[in-house]
């Protein structure tokens, strides 16, 4: 591969390289403000895991915004599945089913994951299918959500500590079981590098070196390695970190490899040629709206096992982190453009900068004040790396 090859690679894959120093830059700041103490193993596994109810979000806003819309209402409906949630953890079961905190569990589970799917459908149905631009119906939706919150909850906070549904976002995966799911996690990276060269050779596509295929998946190998080194210094990989992972998966697959996720981009990229090729607009954005909802209900089940109550201020701010975590992560608000890891990415950045602040003893204020010139930074670089690369 000549020299021209190579710095075109590079430029095409510049932002992503440039959140991921980002992220290094800031946790090195933290750990020398903190000489250590943010980089101690308890701190890193309590980071990942304080990011887990964001992330879910961000994973279906990224899909969201890509298609051109925003959804203003994921904070407040991941916090109104989590006091539903947490309404039946303590009240219902409890006379219902005495003395079977499993199956209060996976009920619970259920319904958290149904109430969040039928707020997605009939808030897709009004933005496909009426035409209701979604900033106003999302909008609405935060308003009516956040009376639902206040309605379910009497304005007191309900218990949710139950067992078994605490271990959702509480549990962990033990050190020799979590070095198996490294194993074929890493395993599963190089298959589908693999399958993926495979693939574009079968149908003609430009293959890059193999050198290069071979260490971008041995980087990401160590990274896994050494995010399970890390945590299994303290209990072993959190079970929500395992659950978001496994999301990040299904999610990225359906984005990349489905029509699904094609026309999602098509339609961001240029609407009326997406129309012109066929591509049934309505339904793809309706469909994607009912995927925001089911992911904000996993998002409110694992924000009522962390926090171990239903509280009235529930979600709050949520929807701004997701897609602050989608546009950090490289998410275009204009659509068409943005992935599920660089949005995870976002959002450990942005739960880094909450927690590295938190340490510091930093007010609130001037937390706030903190991640938004991150933010309008990291755009004010976007928009500078896509100038150079025209």
């Amino acid at each position: 591969m000549d020299l021209s090859t190579f710095t075109r690679q590079f430029r095409q894959n510049l932002q992503t390289y440039t959140i991921i120093l980002a992220l290094v830059f800031i946790w090195g700041i933290f750990a020398i403000v903190t000489a250590g103490g943010y980089i101690i193993p308890q701190n890193i596994s309590n980071l990942f895991r304080q990011m887990t109810v964001t992330s879910f979000l961000a994973c279906g806003m990224v899909l969201i915004m890509v298609t051109g819309n925003i959804d203003l209402s994921v904070g407040k409906l991941a916090g109104f599945v989590s006091v539903v949630v947490a309404y039946f953890q303590a009240y219902t079961w409890s006379e219902m089913l005495p003395g079977q905190p499993l199956l209060a569990a996976i009920l619970s589970i259920l319904i958290g994951l149904v109430v969040g799917t039928l707020i997605g459908v009939m808030q897709g149905y009004v933005v496909a299918y009426l035409r209701v631009p979604a900033f106003i119906v999302t909008l609405g939706g935060m308003w009516i959500l956040n009376g639902g919150i206040l309605i379910v909850t009497q304005g007191k906070t309900i218990a949710a500590n139950q067992p078994f549904f605490s271990e959702i976002a509480q549990g962990y995966i033990p050190g020799p079981y979590s070095w198996i799911i490294a194993a074929i996690v890493i395993a599963a990276l190089f298959f589908a590098m693999y399958r993926d060269r495979r693939n574009k050779q079968r149908y003609g596509f430009e293959l890059k070196p193999l050198y290069l295929d071979l260490l971008k998946t041995i980087f990401y190998s160590i990274l896994v390695a050494l995010y399970v080194l890390v945590v299994n210094l303290y209990n072993g990989i959190q079970a929500p970190v395992l659950l978001l992972a496994i999301t990040v998966v299904i999610v990225t697959y359906v984005s990349d490899n489905t029509r699904f996720g094609r026309y999602a981009y098509a339609i961001g990229g240029n609407r009326e040629a997406a129309r012109l090729s066929g591509i049934n607009i309505r339904k793809s954005i309706f469909q994607i709206f009912v995927l925001m909802g089911f992911l904000c209900g996993v998002s409110g089940i694992v924000l009522a096992s962390y926090v171990g109550y239903g509280t009235i201020a529930a979600g709050q701010g949520y929807e701004l982190d997701a897609i602050a975590s989608c546009v950090l992560g490289g998410t275009s608000t204009l659509g068409g453009a943005g992935t599920v890891f660089g949005a995870m990415v976002g959002s450990l950045i942005m739960s880094s900068l909450t927690t590295g602040l938190q340490m510091m003893n930093v007010a609130p204020a001037w937390q706030y004040v903190v991640k938004g010139l991150v933010l309008v930074v990291a755009v004010l670089a976007d928009v500078y790396l896509k100038r150079g690369n025209q």
